[in-house]
């Protein structure tokens, strides 16, 4: 919540810092993009002449190289396109470029924290500011006041500032689970667990038709207007799955700490690439962000002390909960599930969360079991 003076300050250093990295990082492209100690002899006297401090000039060097780093990582993981690609090309043929209001690290040198007054003091091209109000929820702050550890990174976006701090929450201790909550993910129902919790189902699949639809119209258009709004929008329905997730995961985390149960959480690693589904059913999956709904759980779970495992899905919407009977047969449509064997019908989904339990169930007394043949 900075005045206007102070905002004109922080905009002005970012823009700064910004314009800056932009030639370092032209400088380590004509380079080879060396080691950061090399870049640095090659960066750091103009970065210092052109009114950086000494912390603020090694920040804008190490987040260049951290920049072609992840780049390189993207590369090698074929994030980017097959080698020859357009993308691919283009990702390695020219300087990686940084917005001007992209974020800014800052350490403890550079950035001081005043938690009782909700204020910081933080270095500026105009030099040290201090009482820079800033807000946040009582949670927040009491994370804060007791976790926060590293770097601080500033950043401007539609005229507002956010100070995105790094912090070490530890761990809570593990309970003995009496027994585990099978989540079974997928795209009708994002989430179902063996308790009897369905998440999203038809309200949310309509927002997200509805959503598709509008973001059509808009690329048909391709104009500087319509960009703009894709841009906007695209932040929305960002804003909007994030929500989504972390009220499914707190959900199924509450449930499992309240029952002391644990939760069996099925390995989707790699889903993208193994299914084969038609071109609707594509779209469908692509279109939510099911990993970041897995590590939303994990880490609520170490956050409250719940066990979780990682079990194999495989088969799983095909095997009955009840005789362990697996055939293909069995699902007879995305919803309907009857053994063809014990002759149970049951919700697909809800069937496939209770096979995902007991094999939870297996997986953690499997890694608690000695392998060491006892001493006669």
């Amino acid at each position: 919540m900075p005045e206007a003076e102070q905002a004109a300050a922080l905009r002005s250093t970012l823009r700064t810092v910004n314009d800056l990295a932009c030639w370092v990082s032209e400088v380590a492209f004509a380079h080879g993009v060396p080691r950061e100690y090399e870049l640095r002899k090659h960066t750091y006297p103009r970065l210092k002449a052109e009114g950086l401090g000494a912390q603020a000039a090694q920040h804008t060097i190490k987040k260049v190289r951290d920049a072609y780093t992840t780049l390189k990582a993207n590369i090698r993981a074929g994030n980017l396109g097959k080698e020859g690609s357009k993308r691919h090309r283009k990702a390695e043929s020219k300087p990686i470029a940084f917005r001007p209001e992209a974020a800014q690290p800052y350490d403890d040198r550079c950035l001081s924290w005043q938690y009782d007054q909700q204020t910081v003091s933080i270095w500026t091209t105009a030099g040290r500011i201090k009482n820079v109000r800033f807000v946040c929820s009582a949670d927040a702050l009491k994370t804060l006041r007791e976790c926060r550890k590293g770097e601080s990174d500033l950043i401007e976006r539609d005229g507002s500032f956010y100070l995105a701090a790094t912090c070490e929450v530890p761990e809570a201790e593990q309970y003995e689970p009496d027994g585990f909550i099978g989540v079974d993910l997928g795209i009708v129902n994002i989430a179902t667990t063996s308790t009897g919790y369905q998440a999203a189902g038809r309200g949310l699949n309509r927002y997200r038709k509805r959503q598709r639809a509008l973001r059509a119209k808009l690329q048909k258009k391709r104009t500087k207007s319509a960009r703009r709004r894709l841009k906007e929008r695209s932040r929305r329905e960002t804003r909007h799955v994030k929500n989504t997730n972390h009220i499914i995961a707190k959900t199924i985390v509450t449930e499992a700490e309240r029952t002391s149960a644990g939760i069996s959480l099925e390995e989707l690693k790699g889903i993208r690439q193994r299914v084969r589904l038609r071109k609707p059913q594509r779209v469908a999956l692509h279109s939510w962000a099911f990993a970041q709904l897995g590590d939303f759980i994990v880490y609520k779970a170490k956050r409250a002390g719940v066990p979780l495992v990682f079990v194999d899905p495989a088969y799983s919407s095909r095997e009955c909960a009840e005789c362990g009977h697996i055939d293909r047969l069995n699902r007879i449509s995305q919803a309907k599930f009857a053994c063809r064997s014990c002759g149970v019908v049951a919700h697909a989904d809800r069937n496939a969360s209770h096979v995902l339990a007991r094999r939870g169930e297996d997986v953690w007394t499997a890694g608690r079991e000695s392998r060491v043949p006892a001493t006669p």
